[in-house]
C-alpha cells in the first residue's frame, strides 16, 4: 500500500496545480521538474509522509490522538521535507513534539490533509473502528465535518476493497450509503483543495480502472491537486486484488529516495500486514 501511495504522490506532485505540457507530458515515462515548487523529480511530498506517520501508528498499536500526533512530528523531524504548505511545513519545524502540536495547533481546516492520510487505517476489520480511528487522527488537524468525512471515505474505501464488502465499481454507492457528502456522484473536472472533493475524485477513479497506469493517467488529467488524488487513488486501488499493477519500472525506479524510499515503503506495508494479519483479523494481502 504504502509503495503505491508514494509513487502516486510523487508522480502527481509533478502536476500539482500545473497541467502537463508538451514538454512535461502525463505518459508515465519519468518525473518532471515542476514549474513552480522545489520538489526533486521523484520525491514525494506530505501525502505520503504522514501516511507513513499512520502506518507506523497503526503497526505499533496505540491509535490514540497523543500517538498520532507523536508520529506526525516525529516522522517530518527525522526527514524534514517540501511539500506541506507553508503553513503547516512552519508549523511542523517549530513542534517539539507531539504533546506541543496538540496545544497550539488549530484544527479548522477543510483541506485534504486528513483524508491523504487516512489509508492505512483500511487494515482494520471492524468498519465501525476505521471510522471511528479516522476520526480520531482527522480532528488532530482537521476537525471540521468536511475534513473528518473524507477522511473516514478513504478509510472506509480502503477497507471496503481490502476486506471484500463491496466490488470495486460499487465502491462510490457503498461510500454514500455509509457517509453524508455526494459519494455517489461522479467526479468530474478540476480538482480543489477541499478533502471532499479530492477524497471523491479518488474514489471515483478507482471505480473506474482496473488497471494502475490508466489510473494514474486519468487522475492527473484531472488538473488540480493531483498529488493527493493520486497518492489517495493508488493507495485504495492497492486494496484490490482485481486492480493491475502495470505501472512502468522507469517510476518504480526513479522515486528519488534513499533512506525512505521505495524499499522502505515496501518494507512498511510488509509490517502493516502482518500487523492487519495478527491484530486487526485480516487475512488479505496488502502489499
Amino acid at each position: 500500500m504504502l509503495e503505491w501511495i508514494g509513487l502516486g504522490d510523487a508522480y502527481g506532485a509533478c502536476f500539482e496545480y500545473a497541467d502537463p505540457t508538451p514538454e512535461r507530458p502525463n505518459d508515465l515515462s519519468g518525473y518532471f521538474r515542476h514549474p513552480r515548487h522545489a520538489i526533486v523529480p521523484g520525491c514525494y511530498t506530505d501525502d505520503t509522509q504522514m501516511s507513513i506517520a499512520v502506518a507506523e501508528t497503526m503497526i505499533a498499536g496505540d491509535l490514540s490522538r497523543q500517538a498520532f500526533a507523536e508520529a506526525f512530528v516525529r516522522c517530518f523531524r527525522r526527514d524534514p521535507r517540501t511539500g506541506y504548505s507553508r503553513r503547516m511545513q512552519t508549523f511542523l519545524a517549530s513542534c517539539r513534539d507531539g504533546s506541543d502540536l496538540l496545544r497550539r495547533v488549530r484544527p479548522d481546516s477543510i483541506k485534504s490533509g486528513a483524508a491523504m492520510r487516512a489509508c492505512p487505517i483500511g487494515i482494520m476489520s471492524d468498519e465501525s473502528e476505521v471510522r471511528r480511528i479516522a476520526a480520531v487522527q482527522a480532528e488532530i488537524t482537521h476537525n471540521t465535518p468536511t475534513g473528518v468525512t473524507s477522511a473516514q471515505a478513504v478509510a472506509l474505501a480502503a477497507h471496503a476493497l481490502l476486506h471484500g464488502r463491496c466490488v470495486r465499481t460499487e465502491l462510490p454507492s457503498w461510500i454514500a450509503a455509509r457517509l453524508p457528502g455526494e459519494w455517489a456522484k461522479r467526479w468530474a473536472g478540476r480538482v480543489g483543495s477541499s478533502g471532499a472533493d479530492s477524497a471523491r475524485a479518488a474514489i471515483w477513479a478507482v471505480a473506474e480502472h482496473d488497471d494502475m497506469a490508466a489510473l494514474l493517467r486519468d487522475c492527473v488529467d484531472l488538473t488540480g491537486d493531483v498529488d493527493t488524488v493520486s497518492a489517495m487513488a493508488l493507495g485504495i486501488a492497492s486494496c484490490s486484488p482485481s486492480v493491475i499493477r502495470n505501472i512502468p519500472a522507469a517510476l518504480i525506479d526513479g522515486l528519488a529516495e534513499k533512506q525512505y524510499g521505495w524499499h522502505f515503503l515496501v518494507r512498511l506495508s510488509t509490517q502493516l500486514d502482518s500487523v492487519a494479519k495478527s491484530v486487526f483479523c485480516c487475512h488479505t494481502a496488502i502489499i
